[in-house]
């Protein structure tokens, strides 16, 4: 038996009010690997914007 299997076999015993919880939570996790997460996106603007951030004319303001 695979896991979707024994999941499967497991919510089924379960009241129509937590079956559906376990349903929005499969849909979380599809999301969160659909998706890319907030500090991917920051790691990518970071090397996108770096000539922007690092010129002589934003020194005085790499200390504040």
């Amino acid at each position: 038996m695979n896991t979707a299997e024994i999941i499967y076999n497991q919510v089924k015993t379960l009241p129509e009010s937590m079956a559906r919880e376990v349903l929005d939570f499969v849909g979380y996790l599809k999301g969160k690997q659909e998706y890319p997460r907030p500090d991917d996106l920051m790691l990518a603007q970071e090397s996108v914007l770096l000539h922007i951030w690092d010129n002589t004319e934003d020194e005085v303001w790499k200390d504040v």
